[in-house]
């Protein structure tokens, strides 16, 4: 029991790897074949490689009475992961990766009135650190604000609704039923978009496809087991290594030269993050939560 914490530690550690690693494949392939085709293929190889344990559980997890919820959650996921695509085809590896911690700060703010929650001083506190934290990476008013990073902090935005659903559904849906309908809905949502742009992916751009689909779905499997051995405000302060492996990765492989401001408006940013995910935590602990509705 005591080597918990550590096992959640590391799993988190090679998510993180595994994610950006693919963010930087997906940067790789952002001249050759659309967003919308790359989101459709990484939602189709990831549900190839997780069907397997579905089967085994047969129809079981696709029982469910807040069908629309699932829904509602998909096209978040969706346009989040169409918008991030395009981020990573328009700005450095690093910069996006750091306006994409915004996503639980967002989604803080977003939970006041959805599920009525009370956020007291040291949260508000924290959600400030992570608003100002953003500002320090966009820096408008003071140069070229680029496009890609907007589009990233959109990304954020929308993901921060992820949160949200999941939070709702996990208090009456099992895991495998959320990942099942997520990867169900994922499929036939981005093909759509997709069919409009169809390019044929040749063969080599092809095996990136596969290598997409397969590191987006161990990634999120990885996170999943990351969580299971550990608090989330245990495993949490390691997503800043997504930093550090994408300005790497940008570095070598792009060129890319991440400047003071992306570095600090991360730190800044994933700190927040970092903060409100110990306050939920005691919060649960505690079961003192201040909720007093629950999304239907």
């Amino acid at each position: 029991m005591g080597n918990q914490p550590l096992r959640g530690i590391l799993w988190m550690l090679v998510a993180t790897m595994w994610m950006t690693g693919m963010h930087g494949v997906v940067r790789h392939l952002s001249g050759r074949i659309h967003p919308f085709e790359i989101a459709f293929f990484a939602s189709l190889f990831g549900l190839l490689v997780v069907l397997p344990s579905f089967v085994r559980s047969g129809l079981a997890p696709l029982k469910t009475e807040r069908l629309p919820m699932h829904g509602l959650r998909a096209v978040f996921h969706v346009i989040s992961m169409f918008a991030f695509f395009f981020a990573l085809g328009m700005a450095p590896l690093a910069l996006v990766t750091a306006l994409a911690f915004a996503a639980p700060v967002f989604a803080t703010v977003i939970a006041m009135p959805m599920f009525g929650e009370r956020i007291k001083g040291a949260r508000w506190f924290a959600m400030l650190v992570g608003f100002a934290g953003t500002l320090v990476v966009l820096r408008p008013g003071f140069g070229d604000m680029q496009a890609g990073a907007l589009v990233a902090l959109g990304a954020a935005l929308f993901f921060s609704g992820v949160l949200i659903t999941t939070k709702s559904l996990s208090r009456t849906e099992s895991s495998i039923t959320i990942t099942a309908y997520m990867l169900l809905m994922m499929v036939p949502m981005t093909l759509i978009p997709a069919l409009f742009v169809w390019r044929w992916p040749d063969g080599e751009t092809f095996v990136w496809l596969v290598v997409i689909g397969i590191a987006s779905a161990f990634g999120r499997l990885f996170l999943a087991q990351a969580l299971k051995e550990a608090p989330v405000h245990v495993v949490m302060p390691v997503d800043f290594c997504r930093l550090i492996w994408a300005t790497g990765l940008g570095y070598f492989v792009f060129g890319d030269v991440p400047d003071p401001f992306t570095w600090a408006g991360g730190t800044m940013i994933l700190g927040s993050a970092v903060a409100i995910a110990y306050w939920e935590h005691r919060l649960a602990r505690n079961g003192s939560s201040d909720r007093t509705k629950i999304l239907k």
